[in-house]
């Protein structure tokens, strides 16, 4: 019997919706068969924010050769760079591990701020005066506050990788002072903490995808940009930044998270396999975040980049013009994260 149009216009709808199913199930880390022993296959997904030059991309990659090796392929994990599955929007990228459309990432708490403010805490201006401290405060309570408010919102933190302090580069002149700031316009993170803070220093705060920052800078459209060294080494804004300021105003760890679902969903042996490898992988990045920094910023200055470093009576005049938002975002981070993070005194 010959098959009707309807019967094949039927068949093929069927067969579409199977694909997008197929999809979806590949998207979430799940059903991709059972090993001769019985254990479940999977074919895994991450993403980081920067190149494939950066610490994060290393560290990622590194973290997916060791799941595969470890379960001789039954697990294995495909590394995007540049937040490829979301379109290079950090933001819509947490929000796709949130709900499982992938399945981990490393992420700056400040991409997860546009989600829920409280995770800026943390990155409080001036509240830091080294990477050490800041990892000190993430290993005591500010770290089981950051599992339990992930977890809320479907990610199980896997612990804490590092950017670093986020420093500040510009098309006109080092940076001494707030005055120094007036006026410039400066691509930051859509997170409203820094919106308060940069126009509180009387600059001109403006939000943009982070890969569309090195044509804006190269145009003319903004003066500068704040990031980690790291980040901007790899995404190469020595070519379009004459001055770079290191006033590490900002401590920014990364989250390194799994889908929560996912990760509840795994055999007890596999989440400690998961557990123990993410652990050594933040090990890993933070080392190598750490040990290359000081290299990378010769290498800055090498490049031509002009290197000035904030003295510490420099940084009491910027956190003097910054009282206002420490008494704002106390009430915006909650009684939680502000006493885990921010210093009675300020």
């Amino acid at each position: 019997m010959v098959p009707t149009m309807q019967t094949k216009r039927a068949t093929l709808a069927w067969f579409a919706v199977l694909m997008v199913c197929a999809l979806l199930m590949a998207g979430c880390g799940t059903n991709f068969g059972t090993t001769d022993d019985g254990k479940q296959r999977y074919r895994w997904k991450m993403t980081v924010t920067t190149g494939s030059t950066s610490t994060w991309y290393l560290a990622a990659e590194k973290f997916a050769k060791d799941l595969d090796e470890a379960t001789d392929g039954r697990i294995t994990m495909k590394v995007f760079a540049n937040e490829r599955l979301s379109a290079g929007e950090a933001t819509a990228g947490v929000e796709q591990l949130m709900d499982g459309a992938k399945d981990f990432s490393y992420n700056s708490p400040i991409i997860y701020a546009g989600v829920d403010p409280r995770f800026g805490a943390v990155t409080a201006p001036f509240v830091f005066d080294s990477v050490e401290d800041g990892q000190k405060a993430l290993a005591g309570k500010g770290g089981d506050v950051y599992s339990d408010y992930l977890a809320e919102r479907g990610v199980h933190l896997l612990g804490f990788g590092e950017s670093g302090m986020r420093q500040l580069t510009n098309t006109h002149k080092p940076i001494h002072t707030p005055e120094d700031m007036k006026g410039m316009k400066f691509r930051i993170p859509g997170f409203g903490m820094y919106t308060d803070l940069y126009r509180g220093l009387g600059a001109n705060p403006t939000t943009m995808p982070f890969g569309e920052v090195f044509t804006a800078l190269q145009q003319g459209a903004i003066d500068g940009q704040e990031n980690p060294i790291d980040v901007i080494y790899s995404s190469n804004l020595q070519e379009v930044q004459p001055y770079l300021t290191l006033w590490n105003y900002s401590y920014d760890p990364l989250v390194l998270g799994i889908n929560k679902d996912l990760f509840d969903s795994l055999t007890k042996e596999d989440q400690e396999l998961v557990s123990r490898l993410a652990g050594q992988t933040n090990d890993f990045q933070i080392k190598k975040n750490r040990d290359g920094e000081q290299k990378l910023i010769a290498e800055l200055e090498d490049s031509g980049m002009e290197v000035n470093e904030l003295s510490d009576e420099e940084k009491d005049a910027f956190r003097a013009k910054l009282e206002p938002i420490y008494a704002k975002y106390r009430k915006v981070w909650g009684p939680d994260m502000s006493s885990a993070f921010i210093p009675k005194g300020l």
